[in-house]
């Protein structure tokens, strides 16, 4: 197992996450109302909720072998052969007759017919001295516990990516806006360097700068416009619809709050509790631990019982006399002696394993410590920058307002009020992508700290109502 730090390189704030439903602090219903729709309508999360009930299906199949197999039999025969065959000849050798003799006045028949009802009961039952269907049953219910964090996992990162998709589309929509605006005041700016060109007060060189920032600047909107397009539809495929199913729910503007609450990481060893592929990796490596004890026990002897009752009758009507009942019983022990070097193989795989899956555990532990580092720092940075770009627009807005001041005042141009206002438009474009970025780095702290950030659905939730008992109850998830 992986070594934990005592505490995270990046500072954190101190307690554990609280990171149930937390988008909500952006304090936009159209993003909560994304959000319910896709935990209602995803198709990746339908497929993973099937997974768990499959795995817990195979749980169920592997516990199985724990009881004896018990199946109920009806049978009814109608025998019709030849008194010369079979046993009315060996009767004939034996009493020294031939066809046609009477034995004491009675008169062997030429074809015997017997009919016979039976009902009854088989079972079987194998003898688990050495825990083999024990350690089965465990290693499978140890998996049914790693489906249901794999579908954690994917919730949350079904969740992550519709964040990021909504928080993409807001920024697109606010750069299209500011860009077409940012267009017009070019354009107005190309109309008056035209006139002073033709005025003579400006160089041809000045005019051509102008004109190619104006065309730099609308080339930039179809290419917008189209990222928008795939958002929008990447969206609509979270939910689970169509692009009328995105309009119903988006209103024409978006405008999330960023939230500059400190987010609580809590320690490295938090992350065991939280996170579901951490969590996913050390079931499976206890699985795997006890399928090496499903392969130990195949090289040993094992003993089974089988056996029938039953009530056995030639009519019908006697098979409700308990005086006709029967009943056979077998044990059977068997041991292996030689398969090729099968069993010990199958031991060695089982091992090498276990292995791999003590390897792939210390790695998700690492990973996990090193993402929830990076993520933290970037979170840190993130809200620095916003910081610096919100001070920078306040002081755009303020170079605005002095230039429309100083033009109404004849003491400036009307083209330096137009500089000032596509400044601020620069400056609000780049703003927004740093509020999109400051929500995105929220969104990576939470995803790395994991956690169950909604309630399950009804059907895993009423799975584990009744949890899958795979011979260890202790292994149950309490959630």
């Amino acid at each position: 197992m992986a070594e934990l730090p005592d505490a995270f390189a990046e500072p954190a704030a101190a307690g554990s996450p609280e990171a149930l439903e937390w988008w909500r602090g952006f304090e936009d219903p159209a993003l909560n109302a994304v959000v319910d729709s896709v935990l209602a309508s995803n198709f990746d999360l339908a497929e993973a909720v099937a997974r768990v009930q499959q795995a817990r299906a195979q749980a169920g199949i592997a516990r199985a072998g724990l009881f004896p197999v018990v199946q109920g039999t009806a049978t009814a025969t109608d025998q019709d052969t030849p008194a010369n065959a079979g046993f009315g000849q060996q009767f004939r050798e034996l009493t020294g007759t031939e066809e046609g003799d009477a034995i004491g006045g009675f008169q062997f028949p030429e074809r015997l017919g017997v009919t016979t009802w039976s009902l009854g009961a088989e079972f079987a039952y194998e003898l688990d001295f050495w825990g083999r269907a024990r350690n089965d049953a465990r290693a499978a219910g140890l998996s049914y516990l790693a489906s249901e964090s794999d579908y954690d996992a994917a919730r949350i990162g079904v969740l992550a990516e519709t964040i990021t998709t909504y928080f993409e589309i807001a920024d697109l929509r606010t750069r299209i806006a500011l860009t077409s605006e940012t267009a017009d005041v070019l354009l107005e700016r190309e109309e008056l360097a035209d006139t002073r060109y033709e005025s003579g007060l400006i160089t041809s060189q000045e005019l051509y700068q102008v004109r190619q920032e104006l065309l730099n600047t609308q080339a930039v909107l179809p290419q917008l416009e189209s990222q928008l397009v795939n958002a929008e539809g990447r969206l609509a495929v979270l939910m689970g619809g169509f692009r009328d199913k995105l309009d119903r729910v988006l209103p024409g503007s978006l405008a999330p709050v960023p939230s500059a609450d400190p987010v609580a990481a809590g320690v490295p060893a938090d992350l065991l509790l939280q996170r579901p592929d951490v969590r996913a990796s050390a079931l499976r490596l206890e699985a795997a631990r006890h399928s090496i004890g499903v392969r130990k026990a195949e090289l040993l002897p094992s003993l089974s019982l089988s056996g029938t009752i039953g009530v056995q009758a030639a009519e019908a009507d006697g098979l409700f006399n308990v005086d006709q009942w029967f009943r056979n019983l077998l044990g059977n022990l068997t041991a292996p002696i030689f398969q090729g070097g099968r069993l010990r193989n199958n031991v060695a795989a089982a091992e090498a394993a276990f292995q791999q899956a003590a390897a792939a555990y210390g790695r998700t532990v690492v990973t996990a410590v090193h993402e929830v580092e990076a993520a933290l720092a970037a979170l840190q940075n993130e809200g620095r920058r916003y910081d610096y770009l919100t001070s920078q627009l306040e002081e755009a807005n303020a170079s605005v307002a002095l230039q429309l001041e100083r033009y109404s005042s004849g003491v400036a141009g009307y083209t330096d009020y137009l500089d000032a206002l596509r400044s601020r438009l620069n400056v609000e474009s780049t703003l927004a992508g740093s509020r999109r970025d400051l929500a995105l780095a929220r969104l990576a702290v939470h995803r790395a700290l994991g956690g169950d950030w909604t309630a399950p659905p009804e059907v895993l939730e009423a799975m584990r109502m009744v949890p899958a008992n795979n011979g260890n109850p202790e292994n149950g998830r309490n959630r």
